[in-house]
C-alpha cells in the first residue's frame, strides 16, 4: 500500500528535516509543495528527494500566505498521484499511529482492511512552558516534554485519506477536515504531535510577520492568527500543561478549545481552556 503525505511548506528549515525523517521512517512517502522558500527549505527537499521517497514541486509565492491555493492544489494532487491514502500534512506535525501498530502505513494498512476511508488525528500540541525555553536547534521531538489535549470540537482533524473516485473537498474547511462522498471515517483516533513553535522568538517570528490574503481574512479564515501580536504572548502556569509519560502514551483528558499563545495581550491573555 502507498501513502503519501502531502506537505506544503515555506520556509521550514527548523521542522522539514525531523518532520521527513519520521513519515520516511513510518512508511510514507512525501510530495513537498515549496511556496517560494528563501531559506534553506528547498535545498533540504531536493537533498532528500535525491535518496529516494520525496519528490518536489515549486508553489509561486506572490507575497501573501496563499492557504486556499495550496489546499486546491493538494486535492488535485490526491486526483492525480497513484497513492492509495493521503495524508494533509504540515512541516510542524508528527503523527503516529495508536498501539499495536508501530508505523503509520501499518496502522493505515489495517485500517483500509477494515473497510474505512478515513481517520481522524487526536491534536496534541507541545510548546515551551514560558518565554526562556528555546528548542530551536535539537531534537525537538525528543525534548518537547508538555502539552495539551487541542479538541474544539469532534472530529476536528480527519485529514488522512483513502484515494475515491470522487474529488476530495480540504479547502472548504481550511484543510481540518477532509470532505468527500461515502466518508467512513475509523472509530479509533490517530495521534498527531504537534509542535506549533519552538521558543517566543520562534512564534514572533512565524505569525508576526505573516501576510494573509484578504480574501481568506473576508471568509472568517486566519482570524486569532490574522491578530496576533508579538509583544502580547502570555504563558500559561506550566502545572496547566501535560507531561509526557515515559510509556509513550498520552493523556486525552481535559481538552482545550483555545491555542493559548493567540490570546494575547489584546484579548486579557491566556484564558482557562
Amino acid at each position: 500500500m502507498r501513502v503519501v503525505a502531502l506537505l506544503a511548506v515555506r520556509n521550514e528549515e527548523l521542522y522539514l528535516p525531523r518532520c521527513l525523517d519520521h513519515l520516511l521512517a513510518h512508511g510514507v512517502e512525501v510530495h513537498v509543495i515549496d511556496n517560494g522558500s528563501d531559506d534553506a527549505t528547498l535545498d533540504i527537499a531536493h537533498t532528500y528527494a535525491r535518496r529516494g521517497g520525496v519528490t518536489v514541486e515549486s508553489f509561486p509565492f506572490a507575497g501573501v500566505y496563499p492557504w486556499e491555493g495550496l489546499l486546491r492544489r493538494k486535492e488535485e494532487l490526491a486526483a492525480q498521484l497513484p497513492a492509495h491514502w493521503f495524508i494533509h500534512h504540515d512541516a510542524d506535525e508528527i503523527r503516529q499511529a495508536p498501539l499495536p501498530w508501530a508505523t503509520l502505513a501499518e496502522g493505515i494498512a489495517q485500517v483500509d482492511a477494515q473497510g474505512y476511508n478515513a481517520i481522524n488525528f487526536a491534536e496534541l500540541v507541545f510548546t515551551p512552558t514560558s518565554s526562556e525555553e528555546s528548542f530551536e536547534g535539537c531534537d525537538y521531538v525528543a525534548q518537547m516534554r508538555h502539552y495539551y489535549y487541542f479538541c474544539p470540537r469532534p472530529l476536528h482533524r480527519v485529514n488522512a485519506w483513502k484515494k475515491t473516485s470522487h474529488p476530495v473537498d480540504l479547502a472548504s474547511t481550511g484543510g481540518h477536515t477532509v470532505q468527500f462522498p461515502d466518508r467512513r471515517v475509523y472509530p479509533k483516533e490517530f495521534v498527531l504531535r504537534h509542535y506549533v513553535f519552538l521558543s517566543l522568538p520562534h512564534l514572533q517570528r512565524k505569525y508576526g510577520t505573516r501576510r494573509y490574503d484578504p480574501g481568506e481574512l473576508a471568509k472568517g479564515w486566519h482570524g486569532q492568527r490574522a491578530a496576533f501580536r508579538p509583544d502580547g504572548v502570555r504563558f500559561p502556569p506550566r502545572e496547566r500543561f501535560k507531561s509526557l509519560r515515559e510509556d509513550g502514551t498520552f493523556d486525552f483528558s481535559e481538552p482545550w478549545r483555545r491555542h493559548f499563545f493567540l490570546e494575547t495581550a489584546s484579548t486579557g491573555g491566556p484564558k482557562e481552556p
